[in-house]
């Protein structure tokens, strides 16, 4: 049985180098404190990051004291954030888990789900699913982020390849657009040194209306659009779709 992309270690361990560098380390604390803002939940809340990866967002919550919960299909990402939870004396639960099966019933207090971790999976309504678990998964009055590339930015932006090199390694992508704007088609090609190795993988995109409709059709009434983590509007310079759902 072929392996789906979003289950293949060897993809996120390739890809690894860029979608968590430094530099995306970096930014963790200023993006958390923009985080918290938008949830506006009270000291020891009990916060879940779905799609946690190796924890950037989860392990700096921890340090200011939230009650934390990442959850995550990556074995090789979960040991990451587990051994340097561990070597920072950090209390927070790591859980190894697909987000279609994870639900903790009124569990917390807010849920997120960053960096384009939506859209994964070919039947649309095995994206609805993940939505409805975590609906179910908040207590009454709790919150839920989901940070992704919007279509409209997308729109804007778009470019059918880029490249970049970090410490060696040669990065390329190719991007198309298919089924009437509704999925990203991608090829990424890694070459270190004289290994290349390509993934081609492709995955939903959403307008704010396609995804606000989604959320309201899960239950949830009160939802917030941005540009931004930092709050601005979802105009023509936003540079990401924010979506904050509240639910009550």
């Amino acid at each position: 049985m072929k392996k789906e992309w979003y289950d293949d270690t060897e993809f996120w361990e390739a890809a690894a180098p860029f979608l968590f560098d430094e530099e995306r380390w970096a930014l963790t604390p200023a993006e958390v404190d923009h985080i918290l803002t938008l949830l506006n939940v009270g000291e020891g809340a009990a916060i879940l990051d779905l799609c946690c990866g190796p924890g950037r967002h989860s392990l700096e919550l921890a340090r200011r004291n939230y009650a934390v919960t990442g959850v995550d299909r990556n074995v090789t990402f979960l040991q990451q954030a587990r051994k340097e939870a561990e070597s920072e004396g950090l209390l927070l639960e790591f859980v190894d888990e697909d987000m279609r099966n994870f639900c903790r019933q009124e569990a917390f207090d807010a849920v997120l789900l960053l960096y384009t971790s939506f859209g994964y999976f070919e039947e649309q309504d095995q994206n609805f699913k993940v939505l409805l678990n975590v609906y179910q998964s908040l207590r009454k009055g709790g919150v839920f982020i989901i940070e992704v590339m919007g279509k409209e930015v997308l729109a804007r932006i778009f470019r059918e390849r880029d490249w970049g090199e970090k410490n060696g390694i040669i990065h390329l992508e190719e991007r198309k657009i298919i089924e009437n704007w509704s999925k990203i088609e991608n090829r990424w090609i890694i070459i270190d040194k004289n290994t290349r190795k390509e993934f081609n993988f492709t995955h939903w995109i959403y307008s704010a209306q396609e995804l606000s409709s989604l959320l309201h059709k899960c239950g949830f009434n009160s939802i917030g659009v941005y540009g931004s983590l930092e709050g601005g509007p979802y105009d023509n310079t936003a540079r990401r779709l924010v979506t904050v759902a509240r639910s009550e």
